[in-house]
């Protein structure tokens, strides 16, 4: 899967998206397919996929936390389960946060791993059992909804409500990674984060083909001691620009900003770079949570960096209190049911 968005996905498209139209045609065809058909391994606990329709960020990891968080309110033991995207690990990987890095695992997990057990693998089935091996009593995939291999009992797919789907075309002519019609059909319901309007014409879409629709906000921890400082804002994530609105409205003044790739290991040169601009502007350093992560003791100056720049964190917040409950007990009751006609097939 295409992992870096070029930036005409996310504008009306043009040229180049009906030049590529063609081999989107292909490519549609065959990932519609792979979803329609696919044969799904079960295991004996609830698994709730959290996806998108496109490729890039659109909240996923943090509604992944802010699901497992209502789970342990209710007793329950969660746990993740993630590709691990930009790790090296080929094994079945119960993240360690004392002795595993961005590069072992991928960066995701370890936020992940901060929240609930968290297991990384290539294939998802293997890393599902292993979880019920730990002794989780609900998975949490984040991502694989077009490609897992594992029965899921409630699929939410987050939608970004200022990107929505881009120009609507599918890779590589535009973000979509499967057609609409295929994700829809699989899909349990729907998340729009944020107030903006590019996603409602898709969340029209799913409601009237019966999908539950739920909103929510992304919203900073903060307190306020950044109002009116001078910073440097760096990212290496999906929709920088995201960030960096965040980064505004705590009040902060930005200076400068410096993007990176999605999942980008930083050089010691960028990182260099980074504390010194910073220093020639007189900025304090701000970045995500997730690019922290990335930033390894030992690499350079990568330690001075990360004790240089503030973290704005963010949690996602549902306008309905009870949507994360809502959302676990219909995945609870789901499994129930699954298990129950695997039982009655045997």
């Amino acid at each position: 899967m295409v992992s870096e968005a070029p930036p005409f996905w996310w504008t009306k498209a043009d040229w180049r998206a009906r030049a590529l139209w063609p081999f989107s045609w292909v490519y549609g065809r065959i990932a519609g397919m792979r979803m329609d058909r696919a044969q799904r391994a079960s295991v004996p606990v609830p698994v709730i996929c959290i996806g998108n329709f496109t490729v890039g960020g659109a909240g996923k990891t943090p509604t992944s936390i802010a699901l497992a968080r209502v789970i342990r309110e209710k007793g329950l033991k969660p746990g993740f389960l993630s590709r691990g995207y930009g790790g090296s690990l080929d094994v079945t990987t119960v993240v360690d946060l004392e002795h595993h890095r961005a590069r072992d695992v991928g960066d995701e997990p370890l936020l992940l791993a901060k929240e609930a057990l968290t297991v990384v693998c290539r294939r998802r089935v293997d890393g599902a059992r292993r979880l019920v091996k730990e002794g989780v009593d609900i998975i949490i995939m984040d991502d694989g909804f077009q490609s897992a291999r594992l029965a899921f009992d409630f699929a939410l797919l987050v939608i970004d409500s200022r990107r929505g789907i881009g120009n609507g075309y599918l890779v590589p002519a535009g973000p979509v990674r499967a057609p609409l019609s295929n994700q829809l059909r699989h899909a349990t319901a729907l998340l729009k984060i944020g107030d903006g309007t590019e996603a409602d014409a898709l969340i029209r879409r799913a409601a009237r083909a019966g999908k539950q629709i739920y909103e929510a906000d992304v919203i900073r921890r903060d307190d306020g001691s950044l109002n009116g400082v001078k910073v440097l804002a760096w990212a290496g994530i999906a929709d920088p620009e995201k960030f960096y609105r965040t980064v505004r409205e705590t009040g902060a003044v930005i200076e400068e900003t410096r993007s990176f790739p999605d999942h980008h290991h930083f050089s010691e040169d960028e990182i260099a770079d980074l504390l010194d601009q910073a220093a020639a502007l007189g900025c304090q350093l701000v970045t995500t949570a997730k690019d922290l992560v990335r930033l390894e003791p030992g690499h350079g100056r990568a330690a001075e960096l990360a004790a240089a720049s503030r973290v704005i964190e963010i949690d996602v917040r549902f306008d309905d209190p009870m949507a994360p409950k809502k959302i676990i007990e219909t995945a609870l009751a789901a499994a129930r049911a699954r298990k129950l006609r695997e039982g009655a097939a045997k």
